[in-house]
């Protein structure tokens, strides 16, 4: 376990902050209202809450529209911290740190699957369906699951983050000092940097430019406008 405290940069903390919370409060909002409208696989012992429904929408509402702003910083400037393309290889190298370490950018990466898993399916789900007694349609099913999942790849992220890092590594992310370059006040200029440095090239080149993540993140961004643009054909 590490004694000294890492840096992370301001942006990342920022954005991987505010998705948690708002990822945090729709998980728990999530079961309230499992408990309130449907319990068949157990229950405890909360308020019947009619509105909690429409507060578990509101976050994950929140959550969708931050998401996408994650992604695309995890998937660059934050590439470091997922799967990379020799992981599998340094899985043979059970209970050494770099096997903790690829194991904790497996962690990382399925993180992002299972969030935008769970923020499609709740985009398919009827507003209607939980307090009209609909409990069997196939898309509140795979809901119901999605955050199953959530919650235990959470459970895992904060495990191994824990065995990598100690307190020093959980607690660098919601540290509040930064460094000159990471003030928000040039976050603009470095934002379109950033701009320049991908966009204009051509898109055969770009593709060339950038390592195998770029499959993911084109994916992952497609399957969220995916959801936003069959939410409103179909309402």
């Amino acid at each position: 376990m590490s004694s000294a405290q890492p840096y992370q940069p301001l942006l990342l903390r920022f954005l991987h902050g505010l998705t948690g919370l708002c990822l945090i409060v729709a998980v728990l909002t999530a079961f309230w209202t499992y408990n309130t409208y449907d319990g068949r696989w157990g229950t405890v012992p909360l308020p019947d809450f009619q509105a909690i429904e429409g507060i578990h929408g509101t976050f994950g509402l929140w959550t969708l529209l931050i998401f996408p702003a994650f992604l695309v910083y995890a998937c660059r400037s934050g590439q470091r911290r997922l799967i990379q393309a020799n992981s599998l290889a340094k899985f043979t190298k059970i209970g050494q740190p770099i096997w903790w370490y690829t194991l904790n950018q497996t962690c990382n990466t399925l993180a992002l699957l299972a969030l935008t898993f769970a923020l499609f399916s709740g985009k398919m789900m009827g507003e209607k369906w939980l307090p009209e007694g609909e409990l069997t349609h196939g898309w509140y099913y795979a809901h119901l699951m999605s955050w199953v999942v959530m919650v235990a790849v959470i459970a895992i992220h904060l495990l191994i983050n824990a065995k990598v890092g100690g307190a020093p590594l959980l607690l660098s992310m919601v540290q509040w000092r930064y460094r000159a370059q990471d003030s928000p006040t040039r976050w603009p200029q470095q934002v379109a940097q950033w701009w320049g440095r991908y966009w204009p090239r051509p898109w055969f080149g770009w593709w060339q430019s950038r390592s195998a993540l770029i499959g993911l993140e084109a994916v992952l961004l497609g399957t969220i406008l995916a959801a936003w643009l069959i939410s409103i054909f179909k309402g």
